[in-house]
């Protein structure tokens, strides 16, 4: 599977120049390079067999008959972000950076990054900036983490208190890279800091969007333990489409883990992206699959939105009225909150989303 100017697994060297593409910088190439090293989505063909999609000419082979293109498309008229900006947003800005604290609003390229932010709404990513896996959607850096920061739990429960006392912050967000190369997956770093940060700010609520630790379920315990308030872990896409989509994850594991969470009593969540090659029906029986056996109340459906050349193709752009559908269809099954729509995110809306849950989280 081609999905880069390098072979997969092998470093693109800093002073190889960036080759052309139409439509992007060499310079802003260069560093999408440097930032990915290995190529995007992993290796596939030796981590699980023959691909089901193939980014070779932008051509996926799923479809029942003949292959099918995924061209380069041109943003639809209904996606518009927010440009950042405002008293709000700076003083968030200010907080993130002095606390030398990460977020996912940033590291992903979030595009609803400047109406959270003005909202002093923000997702906290712990555990570095590097993940050690290589999903072909995700614009966070992938690599070898440097050392494991075991001071960053009482940094980050520090600025939620800022956040807290100055803003008036009623819920939060954190969320972590994949570290696969810690014995528990940082889990107990995860536990600690959902501890501390309720401890310094008690009127809070707290969810957490959490890694799938390599289904180590006594590592999952420890962040149980810790009682967040929402427990939120992405499924991504649907079922057929892990292979190239998430090639280090495996969608019955991520299931499993959410309904571990809920049979412990915790409010759980899930978040797919749709444009990325799957069909509508796929998102139906996703929607089936994981409330029949995880019994989840929160689910999000948002347009992936290709990060840089170097990523995954858009393989649709999913119309209003198709997210409108996917948001009945979500209600009909038994979810109790559905964000749908082009620009939601995993942590889009958390806020309201945990003010509608009032009493479900109050019984808990």
């Amino acid at each position: 599977m081609s999905t880069g100017p390098t072979t997969p697994g092998t470093p693109n060297p800093p002073s190889t120049p960036a080759p052309a593409i139409p439509g992007y910088s060499s310079s802003g190439l260069q560093k999408t390079l440097e930032r990915h090293p290995r190529a995007l989505g992993g290796d596939p063909v030796r981590n699980v067999g023959a691909p089901v999609l193939s980014l070779s000419d932008r051509v996926i082979n799923n479809q029942s008959s003949g292959p099918h293109y995924a061209a380069a498309k041109r943003k639809p008229s209904w996606l518009r972000a927010k440009v950042p900006g405002g008293p709000e947003y700076l003083k968030l800005k200010n907080i993130i950076d002095t606390h030398r604290l990460h977020t996912v609003c940033e590291e992903a390229s979030c595009p609803n990054l400047g109406e959270c932010w003005a909202r002093g709404v923000a997702t906290i990513m712990i555990l570095g900036d590097t993940c050690t896996r290589s999903c072909g959607f995700c614009n966070v850096k992938t690599g070898k983490p440097p050392v494991l920061d075991l001071d960053e739990p009482r940094r980050v429960a520090d600025s939620l208190r800022l956040m807290w006392e100055g803003a008036r912050l009623k819920h939060i967000v954190i969320t972590s890279v994949n570290r696969d190369e810690l014995d528990d997956g940082g889990a107990a770093l995860w536990a600690e800091t959902i501890v501390r940060s309720r401890e310094l700010c008690p009127g809070m609520s707290i969810e957490v969007l959490i890694p799938d630790f390599l289904g180590d379920w006594n590592a999952l315990q420890k962040v149980i333990d810790a009682r967040p308030d929402i427990l939120n872990h992405n499924l991504e896409t649907v079922r057929r489409m892990y292979p190239v989509v998430r090639p280090q994850a495996k969608f019955d594991r991520s299931v499993e883990l959410l309904k571990r969470c809920k049979d412990q009593g915790l409010v759980t969540k899930t978040g797919i992206m749709v444009g990325i090659g799957e069909r509508d029906d796929e998102v139906l029986a996703l929607m089936d699959d994981v409330q029949q056996r995880a019994g989840i109340e929160i689910l999000t459906i948002g347009q992936y939105l290709q990060p840089t050349p170097n990523h995954l193709p858009i393989d649709r752009w999913v119309t209003p009225e198709q997210f409108t559908m996917f948001h009945e269809e979500g209600i009909k099954r038994g979810f109790k909150v559905v964000e749908s729509g082009a620009l939601v995110r995993s942590s889009y809306h958390a806020d309201h989303q945990a003010d509608s849950l009032t009493d479900i989280l109050k019984r808990r």
